[in-house]
């Protein structure tokens, strides 16, 4: 009989671009999840959960011409069917708002977080599957609409922990810059190609500068490795237009608006656009919102290819170190604006909508930089075991502890060895470990050992700092809850 031929073991590996995400890391996402969503609910918008897999027809935008679309999308077969893992969380509104369309109140305003799956190249802090945190109003076409997520956004920034003067929400408008295309003579089909290297160009202002950008608005820039980049071919009159448009934020919205009020004159569409700003403008500084906390900014262009209208952009001021040890602003955390086309392929209607989208772990990585994050939950309160007969009375006290609102567990692996609970207790990070024997419970007593204080002193205390300060000591029980919570808030 033929020897059967030993199956290899499965690497116990990540797929490449994703990862894990232990303790402390989920617990912080959640407190300054929950913290957004106490925003997003106080402005009256409702959660919304959808299926992490869509058909395809519903991710259609993103989807290449191809037969297998895998492109882009983790997507799989079934039955006919082409079915894709959800790639935003803008697609599964649009089919939502379709589908439900005669249940869902008008304007619908939900928001909703989770994690997406993009089926992309991975890289340094660029993974396939990620969170997202929108909310967005549908069915509205005010540009209350926009100021009123503009100010949202300010006030969820603030409620996590980023302190006013280190963020600004900048906003700028797709028909203004259509405008002032329009005027430096860029309108019309055979112009795209030029109004796409325009875009690129103005997003690039902050690393390339005026001059960077005024190369790649005319004949073509080359780097500093010598790679040359093709410009615009746009004429000096052309170029002085889009530098004053990206150049035009002053210090205060009204004069901005000004500005952009003469390099649109003549275009209806940046008319339009710029009236548009005023009004967003007006709303939110009837509300108190000024330009330190958002501003009118014409440098705003990410998105603009997607966006019909308003588009606003959040920005962390502070500086902090980045790969190469260089000194940069933190940059950008949300962006959204205004996309009137929501639902046109389901419905074959217009239904105006306009929304932001919160980029959940570069908002983590700033609140870490800031110091708003430990970085570290304290583990729980571990009930050690001195003898298995007495377990009852261990998770007695654990239950006690829990009751009490403290996070306490008891040690389920082998009581044999005592300092291998300890060992335990410092690698669950636990503040305090509750110790009981037979002799102890015969007094009805427990030793409290304080971890904390205990590890801090070996490192660093004299031998008459170890005495003064016992990292253990004795106490009723019938006083455990109070003096676990004593040794917890000494190190809060």
């Amino acid at each position: 009989m033929a020897k059967q031929k030993k199956q290899p073991r499965p690497k116990a590996e990540t797929p490449k671009g994703f990862r894990d995400y232990f303790g402390a890391e989920v617990s912080e996402r959640q407190q300054m999840l929950s913290k957004i969503a106490e925003v997003y609910h106080r402005y009256g918008f409702d959660p919304l959960e959808t299926s992490g897999v869509e058909t395809v027809e519903a991710l259609g935008k993103f989807l290449p011409d191809v037969d297998r679309p895998n492109e882009g999308v983790f997507a799989f077969e079934e039955d006919g069917t082409w079915l894709a893992l959800r790639y935003d969380m803008t697609a599964p509104l649009a089919r939502v708002a379709a589908q439900f369309r005669n249940d869902l109140p008008s304007p619908y305003r939900r928001y909703t977080m989770g994690p997406v799956w993009r089926n992309e190249k991975p890289g340094p802090g660029r993974f396939r599957q990620f969170y997202q945190c929108d909310a967005d109003t549908v069915g509205s076409g005010s540009v209350a609409a926009d100021a009123e997520i503009c100010a949202m956004l300010s006030d969820c920034l603030e409620a996590v922990g980023i302190q006013r003067g280190d963020y600004v929400v900048r906003v700028n408008n797709r028909k203004v810059l259509n405008g002032v295309m329009e005027v430096a003579g860029l309108a019309g089909d055979d112009k795209a190609a030029e109004r796409g290297i325009v875009l690129r160009a103005i997003d690039k202002m902050d690393r390339l500068g005026a001059r960077g950008v005024r190369d790649l608005l005319g004949e073509g820039r080359k780097d500093e490795s010598g790679d040359f980049t093709k410009g615009a071919g746009l004429s000096t009159g052309q170029a002085d237009k889009i530098i004053a448009f990206v150049q035009a934020t002053a210090g205060d919205n009204t004069t901005t608006i000004n500005t952009l009020k003469s390099l649109t004159e003549g275009s209806d569409i940046g008319t339009q656009g710029v009236a548009e700003l005023e009004q967003i403008a007006d709303l939110l500084a009837a509300q108190g919102y000024g330009p330190d906390r958002i501003i009118i900014d014409p440098s705003v262009v990410r998105g603009l290819g997607y966006y019909t209208g308003p588009v606003y952009e959040a920005e962390l001021t502070f500086d902090v170190q980045n790969e190469k040890g260089q000194t940069v602003q933190f940059g950008s955390v949300a962006g959204g604006g205004r996309y009137d086309d929501l639902v046109k392929r389901f419905t074959g209607q217009e239904l105006p909508a306009t929304g932001v989208s919160i980029g959940v772990d570069r908002l983590l990585a700033a609140l870490r930089a800031t110091g708003k994050l430990k970085g570290e939950d304290a583990g729980p309160v571990i009930v050690t075991v001195m003898d298995r007969d007495r377990m009852p009375a261990h998770q007695a006290m654990a239950s006690t502890l829990r009751q009490a609102g403290i996070r306490a567990e008891v040690y389920l692996g082998n009581p044999k060895n005592f300092g291998n609970q300890l060992k335990y207790a410092d690698k669950r990070r636990s503040p305090v470990a509750v110790i009981q024997g037979s002799d102890e419970a015969d007094r009805g007593v427990v030793q409290l050992k304080d971890l904390i204080l205990g590890a801090k002193l070996a490192e660093e205390a004299t031998l008459e700092e170890w005495k003064s300060q016992p990292a253990q000591k004795e106490v009723p029980l019938a006083d455990l809850v109070d003096e676990v919570r004593a040794m917890i808030a000494r190190h809060s």
